[in-house]
């Protein structure tokens, strides 16, 4: 489910998540703004294409949406009224859609712009999901910051995408380094799991309710995936820069959301051991967090929301971290609490000199593969070649 208008529930229905209607959904949602995508997974298919058409790469049905209501077409080939789309899967091309877009933010991403395309066009075809999610996937409006089907510039009334895109799109050097370097975005995923899990355990030292969707990790999680690498990057580098001396020594990090007014704040704390085994030092490791995520926003008066994510310095830590986070809504921000952060900060000086590098604009979708030296002697690139970039485009398309 996600925001917009194409679904409403009734004030009287009641969401539960099983069919005898016992067990109610853990949190709230706006039942008068919420999106319904509607999903099929047709099981037994792949066999069954296979044995129809050897020349079926992945066995996967064939999808055509246009403006009717379905009639006679092809074995294995499925007709659906552009006016009421339904993603169709099967058990093989949906662990892949799955795999490749396995954030809220970029599953949402796909199939809002499936629904946008189907009705935007006469008609779209493809011959597997696979192969549309392989059309999709480089196919990046640098514009608009996000993926695209079909073209971003010309004016066609349908598309149609060949098969065996994503075979070949899964062989390119850009998909294969792209997915090496998405390693390190795991750690982002890791901090949400263990945010999670000690919320549920009640352990979680936070202002915010999960279940309600308030709360720092409900932020975290709609990071895409190519934000969460640049994230977890400059995470594990900044603490990999901590200082090495001080007893007591802080140091904090800006980085920003893929959401242009919203940002974190990552606190790392180092303190004498007799001052962190105090029974309000946590209380006191929040507060001083807190200060920071003020500092952040005053720092950046276009952030409507900050997260703060406080940790003891890992360096010092002995192997054990326990995470503080703050969730500070500031869309409005009064003069008085603006003056109310500034003076706290005096002693902290948070963001008072250094200017927090923005890095947002060099984190790529995806990781091409390194250029050759200009030393190099190469031989002329022809239009119809593959682009040596790896994207598996033609050069005249690509960096032609």
């Amino acid at each position: 489910m996600e925001a917009g208008n194409s679904f409403r529930f009734t004030q009287e229905s009641n969401t539960t998540l099983d069919g005898k209607r016992e067990r109610p959904f853990p949190f709230e949602f706006d039942r008068e703004n919420v999106t319904i995508h509607k999903i099929i997974v047709a099981h037994g298919a792949k066999e069954a294409c296979e044995r129809a058409s050897p020349q079926n790469v992945y066995g996967s049905l064939a999808i055509t949406y246009a403006a009717s209501e379905g009639g006679l077409t092809q074995p294995f080939h499925i007709e659906i009224d552009r006016r009421n789309p339904v993603h169709i899967l099967d058990s093989d091309n949906m662990p892949i859609v799955l795999r490749e877009l396995e954030t809220v933010s970029d599953f949402a991403a796909y199939l809002r712009e499936k629904v946008r395309a189907a009705s935007a066009f006469d008609y779209l075809t493809y011959c597997g999901e696979e192969d549309l999610l392989g059309h999709y996937l480089p196919n990046y409006d640098d514009a608009t910051k996000r993926h695209v089907i079909g073209p971003s510039k010309e004016k066609v009334n349908g598309v149609m995408i060949g098969e065996g895109e994503w075979r070949d799109f899964a062989q390119t050097d850009l998909y294969r380094i792209t997915k090496d370097e998405d390693r390190i975005s795991y750690f982002w995923d890791e901090l949400i799991q263990r945010t999670c899990q000690n919320s549920l355990d009640g352990t979680l030292g936070s202002n915010s309710n999960i279940m309600l969707g308030q709360s720092a990790s409900y932020e975290m999680v709609k990071e895409p995936r190519f934000m969460r690498r640049g994230l977890a990057d400059k995470m594990l580098n900044a603490v990999d820069r901590f200082p090495e001396t001080g007893s007591f020594t802080r140091q904090v990090t800006y980085l920003p959301s893929y959401e242009g007014n919203v940002g974190y704040v990552l606190l790392q704390l180092r303190v004498p051991e007799a001052l962190r085994l105090e029974a309000d030092f946590r209380e006191k490791r929040h507060a001083i967090l807190e200060i920071a995520c003020g500092a952040a926003k005053n720092k950046f008066p276009k952030l409507v929301k900050v997260i703060g994510i406080g940790i003891e310095a890992p360096k010092f830590s002995n192997g054990s971290v326990a995470e503080d986070f703050v969730l500070m809504p500031c869309e409005t921000w009064p003069t008085e609490q603006q003056a109310h952060y500034k003076e706290l900060n005096k002693a902290w000086n948070f963001f008072g000199t250094a200017d927090p590098k923005q890095y947002s604009d060099w984190v790529t979708q995806f990781v091409p593969p390194p250029r050759p030296s200009s030393r190099a002697t190469t031989s002329k690139v022809g239009r119809n070649d593959p682009c040596p970039c790896g994207s598996g485009k033609k050069y005249k398309g690509c960096h032609g």
